[in-house]
C-alpha cells in the first residue's frame, strides 16, 4: 500500500518522475515546448522501497511537457494493488520549474497523488495527498550527484505531516552502462495510521540502452522494515531484485 524516472535507472529506483529528463524528446519549436513520453514495463512498482503492486508486474507511463522558460507540467500513471483496497490505478499530476544556479541543476515543484476509480469506504482514511518536492543535481566528470527532499502536510492515509530526504549518484561506466545508487529516509507524523514506522530505503541499479532506444534496468532494492513492521505483516517492504524495460519518445 502507498504508505508510491533522467535515465531509466532513476525510473527503476522508484523515484517519483518529478522533472523527468529524457533520452528522447519531441520539440514543438513554435510553442517553445519539449514533450517526452516514457512507457515502461517492470517486474514491480516500488515507491521509496515499498511495493505498490503487491510484488507483481506494473505497466506505467510518464509524460513531461516543458516550456523553454523551465516551467513544466507532467503526469505519471501506473497500475497498483493495495491489500484490502479496490484501488487499481495511480495517477500523479506534476508541475514545477527547472533552472540552473552555476553548475547545479534545480527542480522545484509539486505532485498530487490520486487513485481514479477508488471507492473510499465510509469512515476510512483518504488516499489522495500532495507533496512539495525539491531536487538538485551536480555533474563532476563521469559522476552525477543527486539529492531530493519532499514534504507533505497530510500524507497518505491522513497520516499527518511527512518528510522524505534522499541522496545518491549516477556513475557512467564503460559500454554505456549507468550505475545508480540511492539512500533515502521517510519520516511520518502518525505512524500507527500509516501502518509502518519511519524507515530507510536504499537501492543500486544498472541500466543500458539495449536495442531500438529501449533501456533495460536491473536493480536491487531494500528497506530496514521488518515483516512485522510492514503494514501488519505484509511482504511489501522485503528486499527484492527488479527489472524494467522502458523507452522515451
Amino acid at each position: 500500500m502507498k504508505p508510491s524516472f533522467a535515465t531509466a535507472a532513476a525510473l527503476a529506483l522508484g523515484i517519483l518522475p518529478l522533472g523527468l529528463p529524457a533520452a528522447a524528446q519531441t520539440t514543438i519549436d513554435s510553442a517553445g515546448l519539449t514533450v517526452t513520453a516514457t512507457p515502461a514495463i517492470s517486474s514491480d512498482y516500488l515507491f521509496r522501497g515499498i511495493s505498490q503492486t503487491r510484488n507483481r508486474p506494473a505497466l506505467s507511463l510518464a509524460l513531461d511537457v516543458q516550456h523553454e522558460t523551465g516551467l513544466y507540467v507532467g503526469a505519471f500513471l501506473s497500475n497498483v494493488a493495495f491489500p484490502g483496497s479496490n484501488a487499481r490505478q495511480e495517477l500523479d499530476l506534476l508541475a514545477g520549474y527547472r533552472f540552473e544556479v552555476g553548475p547545479v541543476s534545480l527542480d522545484l515543484g509539486g505532485v498530487f497523488y490520486t487513485y481514479p476509480g477508488y471507492d473510499k469506504p465510509a469512515g476510512s482514511y483518504e488516499y489522495n495527498y500532495f507533496e512539495a518536492v525539491a531536487k538538485a543535481s551536480y555533474t563532476l566528470d563521469a559522476v552525477k550527484f543527486v539529492g531530493s527532499a519532499a514534504y507533505s502536510p497530510d500524507f497518505y492515509f491522513e497520516a499527518g505531516s511527512a518528510f522524505y530526504l534522499e541522496g545518491g549518484a549516477d556513475v557512467a561506466l564503460p559500454l554505456d552502462v549507468t550505475l545508480a545508487g540511492r539512500y533515502g529516509y521517510q519520516w511520518i507524523d502518525r505512524n500507527p495510521r500509516y501502518g509502518a514506522p519511519d524507515y530507510a530505503n536504499w537501492s543500486v541499479a544498472l541500466s543500458r540502452e539495449v536495442v531500438a532506444g529501449f533501456t533495460l534496468t536491473v536493480g536491487y532494492y531494500d528497506t530496514d522494515l521488518s515483516k512485522a513492521e510492514c503494514f501488519a505483516g505484509t511482504k511489501l517492504c522485503d528486499a527484492r531484485a527488479m527489472v524494467m524495460l522502458s523507452r522515451a519518445f
